[in-house]
């Protein structure tokens, strides 16, 4: 077993410290749901950290069956996660999320409720082994046709934006798991994404820190631990490099002026905004030297191939003089610190938890109190259906008899991935049996619905209307062929709504789903 934080060990002999300062820098993936060799064996050389991903996690017994058995090799590794829950989860990725994601929270717009629900999702990370989670999203979903923010941001509104990300880090960090605030310096209004391409941010420096910086500055005061660079561009701030490889922006604007001196980690390397422009040895070195202290790689990238060929690529940025040695260390030095925070954060929650279930400490306001009276399983549904916007309920008798579900199926962003099953058909069935769905896309949509669903009564789910005009359009037909169609909107409600009823959820989430279901069958 090697420790981080307790010097040299037998195995320093094997690897010397520059060696070791490169793999602990490093945060990669990995495929299956044990510990390959390979991984067990870094971990034994210097590497501090591990990242996971859906395919690593098949249930909370396994869970923590994994980090027990990565810890068996280093007991003080940081086990990260991309667990922003709704849309974006690892932890059930199979069956979709327990609690609702950022966009119901704005919409609720309670920070208390925000505080708990994070508290929570913290809580089930700890219990199984997680102790730095990559959440949660600070960016301001400004420009409605994001392709890859939208119901992972609080809303468009800065200051509730800030607010909420406070809670959320708060929430987090009280359950002993780090916070990684992201995207710095704000992702929201870009409209291409970037695990495809490089975005480009054009607003002047007055509207980023009215606008984007605002809820990295609320995070900062909140204390996260962690803060995730974005790979975008943005010409008033760096005109030649992007966020994550800018020493203007990670090291003059986040260090310097926003006064923040936590880690930071890269976005995916893998992702092309970086991968197809500077390549992910090249991107890493430079990410280092610009003042990110972890390479974050693994989501698409998930090999011993991969860890050797950035490790090596460091190494030789500093026998080179392309990297200072100096930096390196620093970087790591910052790792080995967020490692001693999380099991002094881990020890201190486990012994907070031993007596109560409450939210974090005691119960200081009258919604504080309320919130804490929940119990930890149902927090997420009461987060869900307070999150509901419905219109025409007034006129809307709940459904008796099963329907037959249609779900408009966009193209998922690789962030949600296709996975996660989403929608509201098995609720329905579990209360109507005999519902029947299927999946629509394309100019002929809403015709085909006409067809398949014969005299049912239809229920149509989509996702982002705003953003998909044969979405709309599928609409238009099924509306006008059958007025009493349920119309459930489960992404960024920007188009009006319209149907019999409509539901707007605010997030895909299972139980998003789950409290969608009640109101249309009325149970």
């Amino acid at each position: 077993m090697t420790t981080l934080a307790s010097g040299t060990t037998a195995s320093d002999s094997v690897k010397d410290g520059l060696t070791r300062d490169a793999l602990t820098v490093l945060q990669p993936g990995f495929p299956g749901t044990t510990a390959p060799d390979w991984l067990l064996r870094r971990l034994g050389e210097g590497l501090a950290s591990v990242g996971l991903f859906g395919r690593n996690i098949a249930s909370p017994e396994q869970l923590s069956s994994l980090t027990a058995q990565l810890r068996s090799e280093r007991d003080d590794v940081l086990v990260a996660i991309d667990e922003e829950g709704g849309d974006v989860t690892r932890l059930e990725a199979r069956t979709g999320s327990s609690f609702p994601g950022n966009h119901a929270l704005g919409a609720v717009d309670d920070v208390d409720l925000t505080r708990a629900v994070a508290h929570e999702l913290g809580r089930r990370l700890a219990e199984c082994g997680v102790n730095l989670n990559w959440a949660p999203s600070a960016d301001v979903n400004s420009n409605p046709s994001n392709p890859v923010i939208g119901v992972r941001s609080f809303g468009a509104d800065p200051e509730l934006v800030a607010r909420h990300t406070a809670a959320y880090v708060t929430g987090l960090q009280a359950a002993g798991v780090a916070a990684c605030t992201k995207h710095f310096p704000g992702h929201g209004d870009t409209a291409v994404d970037s695990h495809h391409a490089l975005p480009r941010i054009d607003a002047d420096l007055s509207v980023l820190e009215q606008r984007e910086l605002l809820p990295f500055r609320a995070a900062i005061a909140a204390g996260s631990r962690a803060v995730m660079s974005a790979h975008i561009l943005v010409p008033t701030l760096d005109p030649d490099h992007p966020a994550t490889l800018s020493l203007r922006i990670l090291n003059d604007l986040l260090r310097g002026r926003l006064g923040y001196d936590g880690l930071i980690v890269t976005d995916g390397m893998e992702m092309q905004a970086i991968a197809a422009t500077y390549g992910i040895e090249r991107g890493s070195v430079l990410a280092i030297a610009a003042g990110a202290d972890a390479i974050c790689v693994g989501g698409g990238l998930a090999d011993d191939e991969t860890v050797r060929r950035l490790r090596d690529a460091l190494v030789g940025a500093v026998r080179v003089g392309e990297l200072p040695e100096e930096r390196l260390a620093e970087a790591a030095e910052r790792v080995r610190g967020l490692a001693r925070w999380a099991a002094s954060a881990s020890a201190s929650e486990a012994g907070a938890n031993s007596g109560s279930g409450a939210v974090s400490g005691s119960a200081s306001t009258p919604a504080q109190a309320a919130t804490a009276d929940v119990t930890r399983v149902d927090i997420g549904l009461v987060a869900a259906r307070r999150a509901l916007t419905v219109t025409g309920a007034e006129d809307f008798t709940p459904l008796t008899e099963p329907p037959y579900v249609a779900l408009l199926t966009p193209v998922a962003n690789i962030a949600v991935g296709n996975e996660t099953p989403w929608g509201v058909a098995g609720e329905l069935e579990r209360r109507l049996p005999g519902t029947e769905t299927a999946g629509f896309a394309g100019a002929d949509a809403g015709r085909e619905i006409l067809a398949a669903a014969g005299a049912r009564r239809v229920v149509v789910v989509v996702r982002d209307e705003h953003r998909h005009p044969w979405m709309a359009s599928a609409l238009d037909t099924l509306l006008a062929a059958r007025p009493d169609t349920v119309v459930v909107e489960m992404g960024v409600p920007q188009a009006p709504p319209r149907g019999a009823l409509h539901i707007a959820t605010h997030g895909a989430a299972r139980v998003c789903g789950h409290a969608a279901a009640e109101v249309i069958a009325g149970m």
